[in-house]
């Protein structure tokens, strides 16, 4: 049979992932950091962009309207209170996947996407008042971190220029914990000079302030401690030396090898326990940025919940029409004028995404909420288990939509800040054939138990009966996983640490 070619028409369907919907599930799943960022970004290439003021006189600029997905009240009263609450929600919007999601009358002129922190630089300095918005910690010197506060010790202490020069390398490669992690034969290498010179060096370094920094171990840093305490007696050594058994509390072995009786290891174990491992932990590392909450939950004196978006997190976004009007009544050439249309398209699409961002967050954020009541009224030994299917099918979403929401959010509750994600947990069955248990909750309780042991130390298995007894069928296996998760020893080790107390 010969090949021959031939024109066929044939109708088919496909999901086509445009630029502009790639950019809505890129949005959709940034912290409010880099929401920031992103904006930032695109505020910089596109002049048809501005960002917000916390007023707009000129009635020129168009921005995100998010009054409509503020907030949502919910009852927690109960079965029936709940029924009336989800009667309240407004109609299930469209899914992000869908495009063109975002009418034209979401997005009102001048609507405010958020407050804008605005200062009145003209007063700042200037001898007036300072109005609310100035910032005093601003104007404050940071902190001193651990490693100009040992460069600051090497500058007085008198050491010849040859071990200023192997200090400075050994401080460099000191960590924010205090521990120096330098390969000493390394150094003595580079810099051409006997190791002699360098563990020297290091011996004076280690003099310095707070005491124990630039130890190599943990034994070294707590025999220097003990030292400048005049308590690094033979059998402190001993004990230092053996951190593994000290960690184990075995009492009887460390009785032995110290050559001491119990009551000795005793008094040693609680001066052990007064120092420091962390010498450096007390100066300042790198600048933590502390967790915006993008959701507020709070409760009302009705006993309702106001659950609301954190308008502090979220840019404003204004394009400027006037503008726009102006440059496309040049005459330009083509290719500008493609520019220029391009920047509106982007622009009128940025301001669509964030609205329907943010309305998704206020909407699987709210459903949380109702499927987590029980916690919000009564706190974690009433967590439900929960996973992303339960919240899609109840928003009429993708689960990997709900997925993307629940990533790198926070919500600020009466009862802490939460990542969203930890209101999902497994399910654990019930003993006797009712609501499963989350394993979350599962997990505090068995927290509780052992923390309320007292002199009755709980083995595994005892945990397992006494959560059996509260209709929760759950392994033994699956209770040393939770107990280790927690960082809780094993029953032998807490039995240790209690006569080691006594």
């Amino acid at each position: 049979m010969a090949a021959q070619q031939r024109l066929d028409i044939r109708q088919g369907q496909s999901l086509v992932m445009t630029p502009q919907l790639q950019q809505a599930i890129k949005l959709l799943q940034l912290s409010n950091i880099e929401l920031a960022e992103f904006v930032a970004a695109e505020i910089e290439s596109n002049p048809l962009l501005e960002r917000g003021e916390a007023e707009d006189p000129s009635g020129d600029l168009e921005e995100i309207g998010q009054e409509p997905a503020r907030r949502e009240e919910l009852s927690l009263q109960g079965e029936a209170s709940e029924a009336a609450a989800r009667d309240a929600i407004d109609a299930p919007e469209s899914d992000l996947y869908e495009a063109g999601t975002g009418s034209d009358a979401a997005l009102p002129a001048n609507a405010a996407s958020g407050p804008s922190a605005t200062t009145d630089w003209s007063t700042v300095g200037a001898g007036s008042t300072h109005g609310e918005d100035y910032d005093f910690e601003s104007t404050l010197t940071s902190e001193k971190n651990l490693h100009a506060h040992l460069h600051e010790q090497l500058s007085l202490s008198g050491l010849p220029p040859a071990q200023r020069l192997i200090a400075t390398r050994l401080i460099d490669d000191t960590d924010d914990a205090g521990y120096c992690q330098a390969d000493l034969s390394d150094i003595a290498a580079a810099l051409g000079t006997e190791l002699s010179l360098v563990e020297d060096t290091l011996d004076a370094c280690q003099q310095f302030d707070p005491t124990g920094v630039m130890a190599r171990s943990l034994s070294e840093c707590l025999a220097l401690q003990l030292a400048e305490r005049n308590r690094l007696d033979p059998a402190m050594q001993v004990l230092v030396q053996n951190l593994d058994e000290v960690a184990r509390h075995d009492v009887k072995e460390l009785s032995e090898l110290c050559g001491v009786d119990r009551d000795d290891v005793a008094d040693m174990l609680a001066e052990i326990r007064e120092l420091n491992p962390r010498p450096g932990s007390s100066f300042s590392g790198e600048t933590t940025i502390a967790v915006a909450p993008d959701v507020f939950v709070r409760e009302l004196p009705n006993g309702m919940f106001v659950v609301e978006l954190n308008s502090e997190t979220l840019p404003r976004v204004l394009m400027d029409k006037a503008y726009y009007a102006e440059v496309s009544a040049l005459k330009m050439p083509e290719k500008e004028r493609e520019f220029i249309s391009e920047c509106a398209a982007n622009a009128t699409w940025l301001i669509k995404s964030l609205d329907q961002r943010a309305r998704t967050i206020l909407k699987v954020a709210s459903e949380i909420v109702r499927q987590q009541d029980a916690f919000f009224a009564h706190g974690i030994a009433h967590l439900r288990p929960l996973n992303l299917k339960q919240i899609a099918d109840a928003i009429d979403m993708h689960e990997s939509t709900v997925s993307r929401v629940t990533s790198n959010k926070y919500m600020a509750t009466p009862r802490g800040l939460f990542e969203l994600k930890y209101f999902f947990s497994a399910a654990i069955p019930s003993t006797g054939g009712g609501d499963a248990h989350s394993a979350e909750a599962v997990r505090h309780r068995i927290s509780q138990l052992i923390a309320e042991e007292g002199s009755n130390i709980l083995s595994d298995d005892k945990i397992v009966d006494i959560l059996t007894e509260f209709g929760i069928d759950i392994a033994r296996r699956t209770v040393a996983k939770y107990r280790e998760s927690l960082n809780i020893p094993s029953s032998v080790q807490r039995r240790r640490q209690l006569r080691a107390r006594a």
